[in-house]
């Protein structure tokens, strides 16, 4: 987290957004992993992995942002991801499963500090927007730009330099979960029958679903069936990649112009509505496990 923010202007400044929303000067980004012994408040009895503050744009603009990582939590749900029978069931291949348990926690923990350090933290906003202006769309589209920022830059090869993942299938492991999560487990968590509703989810399936439509030409994700089950694969990590790049660069716009009808259009179109033949089967796998 040090590492990220001590390099935070060669982050901003290679952004994939247009250069009139990046920051010139990158202020007062600070970050710090830290554990808890008791939750309270908003953080329990579901806690964050990682928090930023403040939500103030126009004092991230001016003074900076905090971010802090929090070790246990993401360690405690990592060990239970190895042990639950998740992977197992919804991995779509050996390798898959393989790089989650060689380099799952590294990367999950790198997407998180990209996340709440750098990617809340990146941007400017044009004179007279501000929160507001997306209405209630606000935190899924600032949870996205978040989540994007992370997933374009932790397949970069500045991470390698930095010493930060020994090799780049650190990078398609975090791929794979997310994609994996995103369009498929995170299901497990809805009822039958609704829709989602919540701002982190509707972000990530945003994410994915927009990267699978745009890379259908090239057969960048696909859904396969083996066994009767339903799996996800990436075919071409550098292609999808280049499509979170180019998503960000648009939540970017949307968010720092303050385009609301963009926004409900983006959050309606590909984050909201579930398919429900999947939607079952996936309830019914998850049943199984008796978690």
């Amino acid at each position: 987290a040090q590492i990220l923010s001590e390099n935070a202007q060669w982050f901003e400044d290679h952004s994939p957004v247009a250069l009139e929303y990046k920051k010139t000067e990158v202020k007062g980004v600070s970050a710090k992993v830290i554990n808890v012994a008791i939750l309270g408040g908003d953080c329990y009895p579901a806690t964050p992995i990682g928090i930023n503050l403040p939500n103030a744009e126009w004092i991230r603009e001016k003074h900076g942002s905090k971010s802090v990582t929090i070790e246990n939590i993401t360690q405690a749900y990592f060990l239970d991801s190895m042990k639950n029978g998740m992977l197992e069931e919804f991995a779509g291949s050996v390798e898959e499963i393989e790089r989650a348990k060689k380099y799952g926690y590294l990367a999950g923990n790198l997407h998180t500090d990209l996340h709440e350090c750098l990617g809340h933290g990146s941007g400017k906003v044009r004179d007279g927007v501000n929160t507001e202006a997306l209405k209630n769309y606000y935190s899924t589209i600032e949870e996205t730009r978040a989540d994007l920022f992370a997933l374009y830059y932790i397949m970069d090869e500045k991470l390698i330099e930095l010493g930060l993942v020994p090799e780049i299938d650190a990078a398609k492991a975090e791929f794979d979960a997310y994609l994996r999560n995103g369009l498929i487990t995170q299901l497990t968590r809805i009822e039958a029958g609704k829709d989602i509703e919540e701002s982190h989810m509707r972000n990530r399936q945003l994410i994915c679903n927009w990267a699978f439509e745009k890379g259908k030409e090239l057969n960048v994700i696909e859904f396969f069936e083996a066994g009767g089950k339903t799996f996800v694969r990436i075919n071409d990590y550098q292609s999808l990649r280049k499509l979170f790049g180019q998503l960000l660069k648009e939540v970017q716009r949307i968010k720092l112009e303050g385009d609301f009808d963009a926004a409900q259009q983006l959050v309606e179109d590909y984050g909201v509505k579930v398919n429900r033949k999947l939607h079952d089967e996936v309830l019914e796998r998850f049943k199984k496990l008796d978690l």
